[in-house]
């Protein structure tokens, strides 16, 4: 079975960071003045209900946003990261003080429509890409300071993560190979790495057939990224690769072509659009009579 991640254990993120406190600290400010001053008093249940067919991502999330504005509101989460949901379906239920529920509604539903919306993106890709071998990546290209949630929400969706930073696998692009133009250089560098750094993958960016040709003269390679090439040419890579390494398409996957990529025989897919453009998912919080 294949792991959620291509790259090596994750460093654990800085214990500094703390997005819902973010998120919170950022709406709420000084306090909530809307609620301090036209709410009364009162315990009510709400509930939190997708307005589209989705997949659900985020619930645990804005649970805890929720807690951390009132330790006392009851939560219930009624769906599963993953789940595929309907128009009007619940997701969540709250029971509470009604100021709390209104203080922390919109923070909670920022997460959970931000991160559905990535789910929901992934899913229609790995959909696109079903009886093929190649799985569907992530990026980098996520939003400062949620790319944990978010790349969650890529896995949630039923794709696979990348590396999480600079620091867990190495790829090597255009512009380090820059650097390194001599073939004989790059495999020596790759040795080093692999002597320091033993259990860590190695990818390299291939633009041209070419390049691809003269990777496969390295070893310790273990991903070939096949950066904006046609079918045809990720084909003929593969072919050229002969199950020596792996391959990852990139560049401009869109839904329209991704099955047609996914023919070629490449293992990854990777689509930054997953986290930079995916669409927000409609849900709404309604306090019940």
């Amino acid at each position: 079975m294949l792991s959620q991640s291509i790259s090596a254990p994750q460093t654990p993120l800085h214990p500094a960071h703390d997005p819902i406190a973010i998120a919170l600290t950022e709406d709420i400010g000084p306090g909530d003045l809307t609620t301090r001053y036209f709410v009364e008093a009162e315990c009510r249940s709400a509930r939190i209900f997708s307005k589209e067919t989705a997949v659900a991502a985020g619930l645990e999330t804005a649970a805890e946003v929720f807690r951390r504005v009132d330790p006392g509101i009851e939560i219930k989460v009624l769906r599963a990261a993953g789940s595929r949901l309907e128009k009007n379906e619940s997701v969540m239920e709250i029971r509470g003080a009604v100021a709390s529920i209104l203080t922390g509604e919109r923070v909670a539903l920022n997460f959970i429509q931000r991160l559905s919306g990535i789910a929901t993106l992934t899913r229609r890709f790995v959909d696109a890409v079903a009886g093929h071998q190649a799985r569907i990546l992530d990026t980098r290209k996520t939003t400062p300071g949620l790319r944990a949630l978010e790349k969650a929400a890529v896995v949630a969706g039923g794709g696979m993560n990348h590396r999480f930073g600079l620091y867990d696998m190495v790829m090597v692009k255009d512009n380090h190979l820059a650097a390194a133009t001599r073939l004989d250089n790059l495999q020596r560098a790759i040795q080093r790495f692999h002597e320091e750094k033993p259990g860590y993958r190695l990818e390299l960016e291939a633009d041209t057939l070419d390049q691809v040709r003269r990777f496969l003269t390295l070893t310790g390679v273990d991903v070939i990224l096949l950066d904006n090439m046609r079918p045809a040419e990720m084909a003929e890579a593969v072919r050229l690769g002969g199950g020596r390494v792996q391959f990852e398409a990139s560049g401009g996957v869109t839904l329209a072509g991704v099955a047609e990529i996914a023919a070629t025989g490449v293992d990854f897919i990777s689509v930054g659009a997953l986290t930079h453009s995916a669409p927000a998912v409609d849900f709404s919080l309604e306090l019940l009579p």
